[in-house]
């Protein structure tokens, strides 16, 4: 709209401007590649006229009684549109089919649910039409097409325009059950065209942040700051002013070196067809679009929507009476508005309104003036039913594989079973506009034995980031990692709930193993162990890391607060030193103590270590005590208390190599699942069972 203001300004009529701008603009468009997709200008080439239509159902070349008395009463609301809305574009109404019969887009939309979970949800749905129809612009990007093909069709030849993208996705939403609509609009140049490379990437997107709460205790004390000078402050300012001022214009002379796209000569006035959804089936909270080409939801306030002329769905169809200069941000989509949308058919007796005319009018000067009543039941569609076999719907993709190019990122899409390795998606994101240097690389995986669905590559610090499923028969999560070699830096998570020792996390290398619990009796969630090195002469001798295993020197534990045990009886932490041959032991503090007790078992100097020897003296035992009771004072009770941590200490060893065993069995079994992978076959799954045969 705003390139029609600057026309009136300039002189110039509408029709001159158009004309100017479909030689200046719309030449370049289709000698060009629409987007930054991968789309090759051969596939904009299919003939749409060399289709056979022979096969076609007779209501696919004919129309019935009612579908004529339909046109009859959409062109008689089309001449009181035109004539009471001079200034407004013709109406989308009833454009011909494949076969040329005209058709109101109203019977177009064929409600339909496919017999598949994914397409019960909107996103599922939307998905779909994204990836298994090919993009075709409009011939006229400021017109509507002249034509609008049956779904039945659009899904044999898998390629359509945004208006053959809506009704298809539309059929979908309202057979799933929502309040779904196609919306006749206008949109910007990038929308049209489906180029992304400006957008990010639906795979970064994070949610947001929400808030932390301030601290309601307006009486807690403010400690004073720092002294500042205040002309200091104001310089620095200054100073970042300027800064900033300056890498502003940097970056807008480094954009326009790049090629940022201009402003669209003809922005306003492109035409764009998408989904509308309402709010209320579905459980659906809020009103929002559906963008048919990427199947991304948006809001209605979004700026990429630039205006609406008509709405429609399987039952009627209604025309924005609003303004949208800003867009659709003001628009209301209460369609019983009478005011905000005018109905073609009315719903009840009672006929359909236009905003010049008056509710009060006389049924019988109505009648005489020859007005029709615009109460009428829709007929059904005549597109024949919408269905998708197995295999088209596990092979979305014609081509075989999808590539979308965004913002400092690419994502590929493959069907499934495409790929030996069961590869479905790769998101490559980089550092620059141009893609030049790669930063990480993602990978989601499909119907693996091993049950791993995601793996993330950092290019930079070269670490990889296996995710896994439930049920893998080591119970895994997730595993860090630069090489399966073992003590070369591994992370491990794993399904603590099916592990009998709570363990959910365990940090390896070649130096220290640190294992985190959750959910134990005892409260222990951290134990850290420190490796001394081995010895060079086994390791010379080419002794396995089995039979020469790395030294213990220290092991750490950690426990919560037990609240059935006094304070000065739960330990907090424990630290068995074992080649100084000394244990440490830490309790938790009660609300009122400021330091913790401690108690140190150390070894008798001068006195050499006997195997099940316990040797306890005042000498060898240094205790802060200001316990509570009297029986940590007794030197039996901490003769006792050392006698249990002594045999702890020898469980505790023999779990320190189970742990290294069990990890050393970890790496072996992940280099032997990625040495022959294997992809688990669905019985429900006739594509793949029919290749097996």
């Amino acid at each position: 709209m705003e390139a029609l203001e600057e026309a009136e300004e300039v002189g110039e009529t509408p029709e001159e401007l158009i004309s100017l701008s479909i030689s200046e603009s719309l030449d370049k468009e289709t000698d060009e590649a629409v987007g930054e997709t991968s789309v090759t200008s051969d596939e904009y080439d299919f003939d749409w006229s060399s289709i056979d239509t022979s096969h076609l159902p007779s209501s696919y070349k004919t129309n019935s009684w009612q579908e004529e008395e339909l046109l009859q009463l959409a062109d008689h609301f089309f001449q009181q549109y035109t004539h009471l809305c001079p200034d407004r574009k013709p109406l989308f109404i009833h454009p011909v089919n494949e076969c040329g019969v005209q058709k109101f887009v109203s019977t177009t939309v064929r409600p339909t649910l496919l017999p598949y979970p994914d397409l019960y949800y909107w996103s599922g749905c939307a998905s779909f039409v994204c990836d298994y129809l090919i993009m075709e612009p409009l011939k006229c990007p400021i017109t509507p097409p002249s034509s609008l093909y049956s779904p039945t069709t659009i899904l044999k030849y898998q390629r359509g325009n945004c208006f053959d993208f809506s009704v298809l996705l539309c059929s979908l939403l309202i057979g799933a059950g929502y309040d779904a609509y196609c919306v006749h609009g206008y949109a910007t140049l990038e929308m049209c065209s489906l180029d992304q490379t400006q957008d990010l990437c639906p795979r970064l997107w994070k949610p947001p942040e929400v808030p932390e709460e301030e601290d309601p205790n307006k009486y807690r004390i403010k400690y004073p700051l720092d002294p500042q000078s205040k002309f200091e402050l104001q310089q620095k300012a200054k100073e970042e002013e300027t800064e900033s001022a300056q890498e502003e214009e940097r970056e807008e002379e480094v954009v326009t070196e790049v090629g940022k796209p201009k402003r669209d000569p003809l922005h306003g006035l492109r035409v764009h067809a998408w989904v509308l959804v309402l709010s209320g089936k579905r459980k659906v909270p809020e009103t929002f679009f559906i963008n048919p080409f990427t199947g991304n939801p948006h809001s209605t306030t979004d700026e990429c929507f630039l205006g609406i002329e008509s709405i429609w769905n399987h039952r009627n169809y209604w025309v924005n009476m609003q303004d949208c200069r800003n867009g659709c941000k003001d628009l209301s989509f209460d369609l019983s508005d009478s005011i905000s949308w005018e109905m073609m058919f009315s719903e009840s007796n009672e006929p359909s309104q236009l905003p010049t005319e008056s509710p009060k009018k006389d049924t019988k000067n109505t009648q005489e003036k020859g007005e029709i009543d615009m109460s009428f039941e829709m007929p059904l569609s005549w597109v024949a039913r919408i269905s998708v076999s197995c295999r088209e719907y596990e092979n979305p993709f014609s081509r075989g594989k999808k590539v979308v190019l965004y913002d400092k990122a690419k994502l590929e899409k493959w069907a499934a079973y495409a790929n030996e390795d069961g590869l479905v998606e790769r998101l490559t994101v980089y550092a620059d506009s141009d893609r030049t240097e790669v930063l990480e690389i993602k990978k989601w995986f499909k119907h693996r034995e091993d049950l791993l669905y995601l793996r993330e590559v950092n290019k930079q610090t070269q670490l990889i980031t296996d995710h896994f499923g439930p049920g893998h028969p080591l119970l895994l999560k997730a595993h860090s990692y630069t090489s399966l070699e073992p003590e070369t830096g591994h992370t491990v998570e794993f399904y603590h709930t099916a592990r009998v020792d709570g363990l959910w996390k365990r940090c390896e290398n070649a130096t220290e193993m640190t294992e985190y619990f959750m959910g134990r009796e005892d409260f222990l969630h951290t134990r850290h162990i420190e490796f001394g090195k081995r010895d060079k002469k086994m390791e010379k001798a080419g002794i396995t890391a089995d039979a020469n295993p790395r030294p213990i020197v220290q092991i750490k534990e950690y426990f919560h607060r037990n609240p059935e045990k006094p304070a000065d009886e739960d330990i907090e932490e424990r630290v068995f030193m074992v080649i100084d041959d000394v244990i440490q032991l830490t309790y938790h503090l009660e609300l009122h103590d400021t330091i913790a007790s401690k108690v140190v078992f150390c070894r008798v100097i001068g006195r050499e270590k006997r195997e099940d020897e316990i040797y306890l003296s005042r000498e060898n035992t240094v205790k802060y005590q200001p316990w509570s009771s009297e029986k940590h004072k007794n030197m039996l009770h901490l003769y006792d208390l050392l006698w249990e941590l002594r045999a702890e200490q020898k469980d505790l060893k023999q779990q320190v190599r189970d742990s290294e065993a069990e990890m050393l069995n970890i790496l072996m079994v992940r280099e032997d699942e990625e040495a022959n992978i294997k992809l688990s076959v669905s019985v429900y799954s006739a594509a793949k069972r029919e290749q097996r045969k």
